[in-house]
């Protein structure tokens, strides 16, 4: 079973991290929702505090979605809007593909690209994050005091990861070390989402401005293969926004989340 949290009330809203990232990474924008939702929080498998990815058959999004599902029906979720980082993005893209969602809301989803060409980028990216957060793992405590470290250590996350605060950077770093064999196992099961999802399923498309892990053609692509998504730009935020501008992503969640389902319940 996924290691998993909630908090809340309201219609439930189930938050997906990032490769390599663990649940916390959306406690910047909790206090913002909880009033509103019933958020679930949990940890992928192979990251955080959850048992290890184990693939069955090849298939790691069926995989991924197993997971999914095993941790909705243990809380009696039926239908909950969904939301996602990256990873996560995709993640909830699949899940109204699925239709088992009420709602899709994703923040830089890993979802649009061209051809294995243009995804060696972020592979190549993530290579050097893990294999930075293992060299500065020892140092990290001391290094996380400074505002300076945690702009060096976070700048192709965030567009301010100054505003990361030190515990969940040193957290931050134990999560991607972690996560190392998940993401060996993930990245060469990638491929380009191409699946429909039903018109009465609102899907919310939010792109960081300044993200550095996902380059801006993306963004465009996705408007062109998903025309009936609402497509939105994050201003002053990264790849993962979080912490860059907690209200602002609070509101785009919020927003994606109020489906006609919610609001005549």
């Amino acid at each position: 079973m996924l290691t998993y949290e909630v908090h809340g009330r309201g219609e439930p809203l189930v938050l997906v991290h990032g490769l390599t990232h663990r649940r916390q990474a959306w406690y910047p924008v909790l206090e913002h929702l909880t009033d509103h939702r019933e958020v679930i929080l949990f940890d992928l498998p192979g990251h955080g505090e959850s048992p290890d990815l184990v693939v069955e058959n090849g298939d790691v999004q069926g995989t991924l979605r197993v997971y999914l599902t095993e941790m909705m029906d243990a809380l009696g979720l039926d239908r909950p809007h969904i939301a996602g980082n990256s990873l996560g993005g995709r993640i909830a893209l699949e899940a109204a593909a699925d239709n088992l969602v009420r709602s899709a809301t994703t923040l830089s989803p890993a979802a649009f690209w061209r051809g294995s060409l243009d995804f060696l980028y972020p592979r190549v990216i993530f290579s050097w994050l893990t294999a930075s957060a293992a060299l500065l793992e020892p140092a990290v405590p001391a290094l996380a005091k400074s505002s300076l470290a945690r702009s060096f250590m976070g700048g192709m996350i965030a567009a301010h990861p100054s505003r990361i605060a030190p515990e969940a950077l040193i957290g931050d770093v134990a999560a991607m070390r972690r996560a190392v064999p998940a993401m060996r196992q993930i990245f060469p099961a990638a491929a380009p989402f191409d699946r429909p999802i039903s018109a009465d399923i609102p899907v919310t498309i939010a792109w960081g401005a300044q993200d550095r892990i996902l380059l801006p053609y993306q963004a465009r692509l996705g408007a062109k293969r998903m025309p009936h998504a609402e497509h939105l730009r994050l201003h002053g935020c990264g790849h993962v926004p979080m912490t860059d501008d907690p209200a602002a992503v609070a509101e785009v969640l919020l927003a994606g989340s109020a489906s006609k389902t919610a609001v005549s319940a």
